[in-house]
C-alpha cells in the first residue's frame, strides 16, 4: 500500500468515526442544510453556536476540550456556516486541527452573512429590487422583521430634494411561523401573523412627514445605526411608526435596530430590524452588520434611481424623435409600433413617418441609422427632420434619398442609414417607392396573399456618389402595405432572407383568420408580426409602419386646369357647383363658391403659368389650387379702406382646416370642409 492509499484510507475511517461520535449529540448538522459556498443562501444564524463546539459526551464538563459554555457569546452571533466535518485520531492520520475559539468563528460566521447579503442587495438593478434583496437578506437570517422607509419623492444626483422631509413605507417583510410561540413565552405580540410579506401588516404609517428638530430627524443625520433601546430611537420609532404600532409600544431593549440608510450625499430613508422575544436581543457587532447593509442599500438605490431618470430621459428622447401620432390623410389609414432592442437600451436609430402631400397622397418613411446611443437617436431626429422638409417641396422619392444622403455626409463620417421613402397616391392607386439599402416591404392584399415588393434596395444612406431609382407599383384597393426596420425579420439566429419569409407566413395566417376581402385591423396587425423572431431573440430596436391603403374612387375626384386671367374666378365657381350638385353636396355650395373664388383670385393675380383647382370628395370636401408662384399667403386684417386683404381671413374663418405649401415649382394652397 502506497503512502497515499494509506492516508486516504486513515482519512476515510477519521470521517467515519466523526460522524458516528457526532450522532447522538443535538449539535449534529443536517447534511440537506446549505453551506456557505451555496451561492447567495443567508447562512442562519441560530447555528452559529452549535458550530463552535466539538461533539461530547453528556456529561463532560464544558471546559474538557477547550469548549465554551453554551450561553457564551450566543446574544452576539448574527449569523454563520455550516460546521466542517473534525479530523479524527490515527496512526496515519493528519495531524488533528486545532479548534479556533468561539469568538473567530462567530466573526467568520459575520463575514460569511455580510457577504452574502450584500450580493443579493447589489444584485438589484431596479428600486423594487435593491428594497426586496434587502428584505429578503435579513429575515429571516439576521431579523424577525424589516420595514423600509425612503424618501418621497426620492432626489436624483445632485438636485436638490423637495420639501417637506417626507418618507414613504416602501416594502415590509416579516417571519409568520412561530408567532404563537413567541406570545405563549409571555412576549409582546410584535408581529402580526395575518398580514402578507408585502403589506405593511406591522401596524406602521404608510407616511410620514418628518418634523423639523424632532427625534427621528436627529437620529437620521446620526447616519450610525442604533439601538431601540435609548431615549432618542424610541422617541424615532414612536414619530416614525405611530403611536399606535405594537413596535413603537414594545419593551424598550436591544430587539430593535434602527439603520439610516445615507446614499452618496444625503439620508434617504431609514429601515428598522426587530427580533422577537423568542431571539437573543442584537449585540454590538450587529449595529456594525446593519451598518454595512444599510450603506450597500443606500447605494444601490441612488444608482437605481438615477439609472431610472436616465432610461426615462432616453426613452423620452427616443419618443420625442418619432412621430407623436400620426395623420389622417384621406384614403389611408395607418398603425405604428416601436419597441426598443432591450430594456439597458432604450434608444437607437430606427424611425417611421408618415407625411400628407398635396393631391391627397401620403409619403411613408422608415429608416434605421447604425447604433443603439444617443447619437444614433440625434441623427435619426436630423434626419427624419430633413425627409419632413424635403417631402414639403414635394421631390420625387429618388431626389429625397438623394439630398439625406448629401446630409449624412454633412453630418459626419461613418454616418451610415437605410431608408425606405415611398408616396401612395390614393386617387391613381399606385405606390412611387426609392430605397436605400433597406429591407424591401410587403404588401398583404386583400384576398389573403402577402408578397415582397420589388424594389431596387440601392446603397446607404451616408456613402455619398451613388445613384437611387424609384419604381412606380400597383397598390390594390384594400391591399395593406408594412414598412419596417431589420430589427422585425434580423437576429444573431435568422438572416433577413428568412425573417422575410416568416414574416410573409404570418401575415397571410393572420390574414386568413379574418377571410378573404376582409382584411384583419391594423392595430391587432402590428401586435401580430411584432413577435415574428419569437420572444427573446431579438438583438435590435424596431420601427414598424402599417397602411390600410383604402384608396379614392375616380368619381370622387375632380381636377381642372384654368388660364390666369380674370374669368378664372367665375369658371372655378360654376365647375365647382357642376362637382358639388354630381356629389349631392348642394348645401355647400354657398361656402365652397366663396373660398374657391378667393384661392383662385390669388393664385390668378401672380400666375404666369395654368392654375390647377382640384376637388376630393371622401368623408370631408378637399379643394387644392396649385400655382407657380413659391410666395406663400398670408392671414392679415385688412383696414376699412382696404380693397384686398380679406381672402384668407374668410377662408380661415369658414374652412375646417387649411394650409399652404411649397411645391419644387411653385405652391398649392388647400381647405377642407
Amino acid at each position: 500500500m502506497t503512502e497515499r492509499d494509506r492516508r486516504r484510507a486513515a482519512a476515510e475511517r477519521t470521517e467515519s468515526g466523526n460522524t458516528l461520535a457526532a450522532s447522538g449529540t443535538d449539535e449534529a448538522v443536517s447534511p440537506t442544510a446549505p453551506t456557505a459556498n451555496s451561492g447567495d443562501t443567508i447562512p442562519d444564524p441560530r447555528d452559529a453556536l452549535h458550530r463552535t463546539k466539538p461533539a461530547q459526551p453528556a456529561n463532560a464538563p464544558a471546559h474538557a476540550t477547550g469548549g465554551v459554555p453554551a450561553h457564551q457569546g450566543a446574544d452576539d452571533t448574527p449569523s454563520g456556516g455550516r460546521p466542517r466535518p473534525q479530523p479524527g485520531a490515527g496512526a496515519d492520520a493528519d495531524p488533528p486541527r486545532t479548534l479556533g475559539r468561539p469568538e473567530e468563528d462567530a466573526a467568520s460566521a459575520r463575514l460569511r452573512f455580510l457577504g452574502a447579503a450584500t450580493r443579493r442587495i447589489a444584485r438589484g438593478i431596479d428600486l423594487d429590487e435593491i428594497v426586496l434583496g434587502l428584505c429578503r437578506s435579513v429575515v429571516p437570517s439576521f431579523a424577525d422583521a424589516i420595514l423600509v422607509y425612503l424618501r418621497d419623492p426620492l432626489p436624483v444626483g445632485d438636485e436638490q430634494p423637495t420639501e417637506p422631509f417626507r418618507l414613504r413605507l416602501r416594502r415590509t417583510d416579516r417571519i409568520t411561523d412561530g408567532v404563537e410561540d413567541v406570545d405563549s413565552m409571555g412576549g409582546s405580540r410584535l408581529l402580526p401573523a395575518a398580514a402578507e410579506p408585502d403589506a405593511p401588516g406591522l401596524g406602521a404609517a404608510e407616511q410620514v412627514d418628518v418634523v423639523r428638530a424632532g427625534a427621528l430627524l436627529e437620529v437620521l443625520r446620526g447616519v450610525r445605526p442604533v439601538f431601540g433601546e435609548t431615549l432618542a430611537a424610541r422617541a424615532a420609532l414612536t414619530e416614525l411608526l405611530g403611536r399606535e404600532s405594537p413596535l413603537a409600544n414594545a419593551p424598550a431593549d436591544k430587539r430593535t435596530i434602527v439603520a439610516p440608510l445615507r446614499g452618496r450625499r444625503r439620508v434617504i430613508g431609514v429601515a428598522v430590524l426587530v427580533r422577537s422575544p423568542a431571539r437573543p436581543a442584537y449585540g454590538q457587532d450587529d449595529l456594525l452588520i446593519a451598518a454595512q447593509l444599510a450603506t450597500h442599500t443606500a447605494l444601490g438605490v441612488d444608482k437605481a434611481v438615477i439609472y431610472d431618470r436616465e432610461a426615462y430621459i432616453a426613452d423620452q428622447l427616443q419618443r420625442t424623435m418619432l412621430p407623436e401620432y400620426l395623420p389622417e390623410p384621406t384614403g389611408v389609414r395607418l398603425a405604428s409600433r416601436y419597441r426598443p432592442a432591450a430594456e439597458t437600451a432604450r434608444v437607437g436609430g430606427d424611425w417611421y413617418d408618415a407625411i400628407p402631400l398635396p393631391g391627397s397622397r401620403v409619403a411613408l418613411v422608415v429608416g434605421d441609422v447604425m447604433g443603439h446611443s444617443v447619437t444614433s437617436a440625434a441623427i435619426m431626429g436630423q434626419l427624419r427632420t430633413a425627409a419632413q422638409t424635403l417631402a414639403q417641396l414635394d421631390l420625387p422619392p429618388q431626389e429625397v434619398l438623394h439630398h439625406l444622403d448629401e446630409q449624412a455626409q454633412r453630418l459626419g463620417d461613418d454616418r451610415m442609414a437605410t431608408c425606405l421613402y415611398a408616396v401612395y397616391d390614393p386617387i391613381a392607386h399606385t405606390l412611387t417607392a426609392s430605397n436605400a439599402g433597406h429591407p424591401p416591404p410587403v404588401l398583404l392584399r386583400r384576398d389573403g396573399f402577402s408578397e415582397v415588393l420589388d424594389v431596387p434596395p440601392g446603397a446607404p444612406i451616408g456613402v455619398g456618389g451613388v445613384g437611387f431609382e424609384a419604381v412606380e407599383l400597383q397598390a390594390p384597393q384594400g391591399s395593406t402595405l408594412l414598412l419596417y426596420t431589420d430589427g422585425l425579420v434580423e437576429s444573431r439566429l435568422m438572416d433577413v432572407s428568412t425573417g422575410i419569409d416568416q414574416l410573409c407566413a404570418r401575415l397571410s395566417r393572420t390574414a386568413a383568420l379574418t377571410g378573404p376581402g376582409n382584411p384583419p385591423p391594423l392595430e391587432p396587425l402590428c401586435d401580430e408580426v411584432l413577435d415574428v423572431l419569437g420572444p427573446g431573440d431579438r438583438d435590435d430596436d424596431i420601427a414598424l409602419l402599417a397602411a390600410r391603403l383604402d384608396g379614392i374612387a375616380p368619381s370622387a375626384a375632380a381636377q381642372w386646369s384654368l388660364d390666369p386671367r380674370a374669368q378664372a374666378p367665375r369658371e372655378a365657381r360654376s365647375l365647382a357647383r357642376g362637382a358639388l350638385a354630381g356629389w349631392g353636396l348642394e348645401e355647400l355650395t354657398d361656402i365652397v363658391e366663396l373660398l374657391v373664388s378667393e384661392v383662385v383670385t390669388n393664385a390668378v393675380r401672380y400666375a404666369q403659368r395654368p392654375v390647377t383647382l382640384r376637388l376630393v370628395h371622401t368623408d370631408r370636401l378637399r379643394c387644392e389650387v396649385v400655382d407657380d408662384v413659391p410666395q406663400l399667403p398670408r392671414m392679415r386684417r385688412a383696414g376699412p379702406a382696404d380693397e384686398g386683404g380679406r381672402g384668407m381671413f374668410l377662408v380661415n374663418k369658414l374652412a375646417r382646416h387649411w394650409g399652404a405649401e411649397r411645391l419644387s415649382v411653385g405652391k398649392v394652397v388647400w381647405f377642407e370642409i
